[in-house]
């Protein structure tokens, strides 16, 4: 049988057994709409408050500031868009870095159409915001700030409490973009001192499909739907309890082994970079060697096309990325790594190595086995590739 070996997770991740079986009973017996007054209806309500509950129990915030959606780049529109819109009167300018998700970015261009002044923070060669221009980018009109946690390209983490600070100090909200961290490290949102805090189940061995907002109470914020009082009249919609469920879940286990998971993770990229180094030359490391998530590895290729690079490693059964699963099939150069000022060839030859919980010390043994080979034999072809 061919081997597989799946170091995609920064792009989706399985549904972990326990959690589909948690869901289960909410797709047949317990299929009430949690609206509903009959007992059908309560029980899918105690699920899903329960739920709430827990969720908010691992982000250390209270429930009532809990509210589900339908993923990240929901709950990324809705932090942008509704405290833009709702505090229109009070000022029309938000700030936001260069490397932030689409999500976020592609809300602040929509709004830019609507008449916003939008500030895009640069960020230095490991990717990370620079304190100072943050300090000197806010001003009266200043409404929200929202900067990403972890990258999900290169997996640099930002200071997420010390830059919110600084919002905070002129009365200005923040929000962050935690899709990528959470589940892999600890995301306090007292500890971080944010308003808003974006997360997504299907990041973390739960369902796609479901993801949640954190609003610190006493944030105003305009909805983006109409039609229904679901989610204290901040999201309308049925909310997706099996989902629901599944995302609670899915974050209680990720909790339970934490610490010994991000070791055991930092500890595969850590010895993957090594060996494909001492294997390959001309291997670049991109983002912090240091403040990132533990189980992603941004590597560039000198003189080898990334794309190449993944269609190659696909017939050795091994699936990896080049940047963020929601703009493949782009020819654009990574606007994060741009952003870092790669070169435009080294970053044309990035793949993202994310690891996940399937993943052991034997698959790092096989892809490095055949990297050098996929390597050496596309180096030999390319018209660029100089020793």
């Amino acid at each position: 049988m061919e081997r597989k070996i799946y170091l995609d997770h920064n792009a989706t991740t399985p549904v972990h057994p326990e959690v589909l079986e948690a869901m289960l009973p909410f797709y047949k017996d317990g299929f009430g709409n949690a609206s509903s007054i009959h007992s059908f209806g309560r029980e899918a309500k105690v699920a899903l408050e329960e739920s709430r509950e827990k969720v908010a129990k691992f982000l250390n915030a209270d429930p009532l500031e809990i509210y589900f959606t339908s993923g990240g780049t929901e709950s990324d529109n809705l932090a942008v868009k509704g405290v833009a819109w709702a505090n229109k009167k009070k000022g029309n300018h938000i700030i936001t870095s260069q490397i932030e998700h689409h999500a976020v970015l592609e809300s602040c261009k929509f709004l830019e159409k609507e008449g916003y002044e939008i500030t895009y923070l640069p960020v230095d060669k490991y990717g990370l915001v620079d304190h100072d221009e943050l300090k000197k980018s806010i001003k009266k009109e200043t409404v929200l700030v929202s900067i990403m946690h972890a990258n999900n390209e290169m997996g640099t983490i930002q200071p997420i409490a010390e830059l919110a600070g600084l919002a905070k100090e002129k009365g200005v909200y923040f929000h962050t973009d935690a899709v990528q961290s959470t589940g892999k490290m600890k995301i306090d949102v007292n500890e971080l001192n944010v308003d808003m805090l974006s997360l997504s189940a299907h990041k973390f061995y739960g369902p796609k499909g479901v993801g949640a907002l954190y609003i610190r109470r006493g944030v105003r914020l305009t909805p983006l739907a109409h039609g229904g009082h679901h989610e204290k009249s901040r999201r309308a919609g049925t909310e997706n309890v099996p989902g629901i469920v599944g995302l609670a879940k899915a974050l209680e286990i990720a909790h339970s082994d934490m610490q010994e998971e991000e070791r055991r993770l930092k500890s595969l990229t850590e010895t993957f970079f090594k060996r494909v180094t001492e294997r390959i030359p001309d291997v670049f490391m991109n983002g912090h060697p240091v403040l990132r998530i533990p189980n992603t590895m941004n590597v560039s290729f000198k003189g080898v096309e990334g794309e190449s690079i993944i269609l190659n490693l696909d017939l050795k059964g091994i699936g990896v990325a080049s940047g963020s699963a929601c703009t493949s099939g782009s020819l654009e150069p990574s606007h994060v790594l741009s952003a870092m000022r790669v070169p435009g060839d080294l970053a044309q030859s990035s793949l993202r190595f994310s690891f996940g919980r399937s993943n052991t010390i034997d698959d790092v043994n096989y892809v490095v086995e055949v990297l050098p080979e996929i390597i050496s034999k596309l180096r030999a072809m390319s018209p660029i590739y100089q020793k």
